[in-house]
């Protein structure tokens, strides 16, 4: 058997940390797909008895959605990216203009973490000479590789899970027979959310069980709700 060499790099990849932004971005988007697009068929198919009305509004909703959650997603995390950036000069500024509170401020966080205060100062003094910036974004910002913000990824990967989530109550609005529409879209989301609760769980190295009631009940919760605006508005599925 061979001996396979670990590397740092290989060694963090395999953290699911990693996953973070997009793995929030392509949950959020697919669960978002299929219960709205979900309960635009509902509402539509409780108000029509033919199939390209309900069809119309679906695929109308499908793409409307994808394209806002695209665009929100970007304009979201790009703010988040400007805030990150703003930080980071205002940190080069503050390092070149009193290095010496800069370099208590990070011998002050290792203290915090457990070090002894020569330890702790030591550490500073050895990270700031060798990448002083990185060391206070890491450590004092909070900001990595691994957590910074990516706004094509997180839009890309919006856009796309929620055209998945959504193309599949829009199959169900294809090829299910009219009279019992509304009820197969109904346990067509469920079975979906489960589905989609454990992939997500699996993925990012939690409890599938967790992953999927926590989805499924949010998820029945939103229906729920769409079902009870319906009937207060005299709409009766």
């Amino acid at each position: 058997m061979k001996n396979k060499t670990i590397t740092i790099d290989n060694y963090l990849d395999s953290h699911f940390i990693g996953r973070s932004n997009w793995l929030r971005a392509a949950v959020l988007g697919a669960n978002d797909g299929i219960i709205s697009i979900s309960s635009l068929a509902i509402g539509v198919a409780a108000a029509n008895s033919e199939r390209a009305p309900i069809l119309l509004a679906t695929v109308a909703g499908l793409v409307a959605g994808a394209i806002s959650m695209a665009a929100g997603e970007y304009v979201s995390v790009s703010s988040q990216t400007d805030i990150e950036k703003a930080d980071i000069e205002r940190e080069k500024r503050e390092l070149n203009d009193m290095p010496e509170i800069e370099l208590k401020i990070l011998s002050e966080i290792y203290e915090q973490r457990g070090l002894q205060k020569e330890t702790a100062m030591l550490v500073a003094k050895e990270l700031m000479e060798k990448d002083a910036l990185s060391a206070h974004v890491r450590d004092e910002l909070g900001i990595n590789e691994m957590s910074q913000a990516n706004p094509v990824q997180a839009s890309l990967a919006s856009c796309a899970s929620f055209i998945a989530g959504g193309v599949l109550p829009l199959m169900v609005v294809l090829f299910t027979p009219l009279s019992n529409m509304v009820y197969s879209l109904y346990a067509f989301t469920i079975v979906s959310l489960a589905i989609l609760g454990a992939v997500s769980a699996k993925t990012g190295g939690s409890k599938i069980m967790k992953g999927v009631l926590r989805i499924v009940i949010w998820g029945t919760v939103a229906m729920g709700l769409a079902a009870l605006v319906g009937y207060i508005f005299g709409v009766n599925i």
